[in-house]
Parts: C-alpha cells; sequence; structure tokens
C-alpha cells in the first residue's frame, strides 16, 4: 500500500467515534451489517445472538468487553440477558459514545464504561467476571500470551471468554496487502493454530474454535458499497487520505478473506475449577 492511503490509528478510529451517532454514519452500518447495534467491527446482530448461546448469561452475572468501542454490542447483550457488563477500551472518545448510548438506553445502572489500555493488567479484582469477550480486538495486543493470562485471572471458575481473531493467516499474503490490512494500528498476525496453543497455555480448557470468515467477507464488502455511495459527505467529514485509506482497508480486507489467505475465528474456552 502507498503511504498516500496509510491511516494512523488515531485517525482512523476518532473518524468513526466523533461521528458515530450521527444519521450518515448510522445508515451506513445499517447498510453494512444488516441490523446497527453500534458495532464497529465485524460483528452482525445474527453472530451475537450466536455467540449470547455459547455465553449462557443470565441476571445477576457480569461480563468484561474488552475493546468494547462505542458500546453497542455490549449494551445489546446486557438488554437480552439481563446481566450487567464493563466495557473498556483504549478511545476515549469510544467510551465517552458508549457512556451516552448506555444512558439513551436506559441502561447505567447495569453498564459502565471506561477508556482502559487493556495490553496490560486491568483494574479488576480476581475473579470479578462471568465472562469476558473480545470481539475483533485481540489483534490488537501485542502479548497474546499476557492477555489471556490476564483474562484467565479475572474470570470466575467456570467462566467463559469468548474471542475472535480477524487476522488469522490461512494462506500466502503480500507485503502490499499486509500493509493494507493493517493500516490502522498495531496488529498481531498469527497462523492458525497459534491461538489454541495460546488458549492452552494460559490454564483456560477451548471448549470451540469456528470459522467465521465469511461474515467478515460480507460485512466489508457491503461496508465499502456503503462508503462509496456517500463518498461526497464522507470525504468531507474525514478527509481525502483517510476516506481512501479505508476504502483500500476494507477491500483488501474483503478479498484476502474471500481467497481464505487472511481468516477470522471465534474461540469459546473455560476457566477450570
Amino acid at each position: 500500500m502507498g503511504k498516500r492511503n496509510s491511516l494512523s490509528s488515531v485517525g482512523h478510529y476518532n473518524a468513526n467515534y466523533e461521528n458515530f451517532q450521527t444519521d450518515l454514519y448510522g445508515e451506513i452500518r445499517r447498510e453494512a451489517f444488516g441490523e446497527d447495534i453500534g458495532q464497529n467491527s465485524w460483528l452482525t446482530a445474527e453472530e451475537q445472538d450466536r455467540f449470547l448461546k455459547w455465553l449462557d448469561l443470565a441476571p445477576g452475572q457480569t461480563l468484561l468487553d474488552v475493546g468494547c468501542g462505542a458500546g453497542g454490542p455490549a449494551l445489546r447483550i446486557a438488554s437480552i440477558s439481563g446481566c450487567a457488563v464493563f466495557g473498556v477500551d483504549v478511545h476515549e472518545r469510544a467510551v465517552v459514545t458508549a457512556s451516552s448510548l448506555a444512558a439513551q438506553r436506559g441502561l447505567t445502572e447495569r453498564a459502565n464504561f471506561r477508556a482502559t489500555d487493556a495490553t496490560g493488567s486491568l483494574p479488576f479484582s480476581e475473579a470479578s467476571f462471568d465472562a469476558i469477550t473480545c470481539i475483533d480486538a485481540i489483534n490488537h495486543f501485542p502479548d497474546r500470551a499476557c492477555v489471556l493470562a490476564e483474562w484467565a485471572r479475572l474470570l470466575k471458575p467456570g467462566g467463559r471468554l469468548l474471542f475472535t481473531d480477524p487476522i488469522t493467516v490461512t494462506g500466502p499474503l503480500t507485503n502490499e496487502e499486509i500493509g493494507a490490512r493493517s493500516s490502522a494500528g498495531l496488529y498481531l498476525f498469527v497462523p492458525h493454530g497459534y491461538d489454541e496453543r495460546a488458549i492452552e497455555r494460559s490454564g483456560l480448557q477451548l471448549l470451540m474454535c469456528e470459522d467465521v470468515t465469511p461474515n467478515m467477507t460480507k460485512v466489508a464488502e457491503a461496508r465499502r458499497a456503503a462508503r462509496a455511495s456517500r463518498s461526497t459527505a464522507l470525504r468531507e467529514i474525514e478527509g481525502d487520505q483517510a476516506y481512501d485509506g479505508q476504502q483500500e482497508f476494507l477491500a483488501v480486507a474483503a478479498r484476502i478473506a474471500r481467497e481464505g489467505r487472511l481468516s477470522r475465528f471465534v474461540y469459546v474456552s473455560k476457566k477450570l475449577g
């Protein structure tokens, strides 16, 4: 990818979160995901419903969502399951948006969001959570063993961890494709099988692994098309460089996923005890 289209992490995410609640960005999410649940990943409402069956959350339980973004998916879980949710994200603007959405939906008593760097220790006591989720964000943490060990510490005995890894290498990739796919910040590319071994070393029991790449392909293609049909308005908001960079990011993400060269997997594991 040429330098002209490179994205800074701050610019990429700030553009999305600062305009998250506008009609324009809401329309794009509805076209891209089918249902706008306030997500900024590859997650759809239908997919989240499947994930929720594996987590089996209930009123009185507590979920930690790492890399919560604008909080929409976590709030939807709280609403459906009745559980309490804590969300952490490194982006202050995302957390402000998440707190605003919680207030709008009447969920402030069961939803708490804070700006926190989740690459190291988190400000919670041992065995605080019945479940932990991290949707399409684990790839932003450079030390996966450290992160998984911390999540294992925070889970109650019998608690479940569910995360998706959207940049699992399953085929040949060029340096330009890797550059485009990782243009929005730090990305850790790992081979298939790496996550399974990391889960085992953290002391968690792997319950299931499923290939969910088709969802990523579909969302990337739909999101790129939805943005392209609103390019004039988006260029005014984001600027030409950021707009073109996001479009290239989505185009490359869709192509290499469709061709089975960079895949997305969901992992569910359990803390024994």
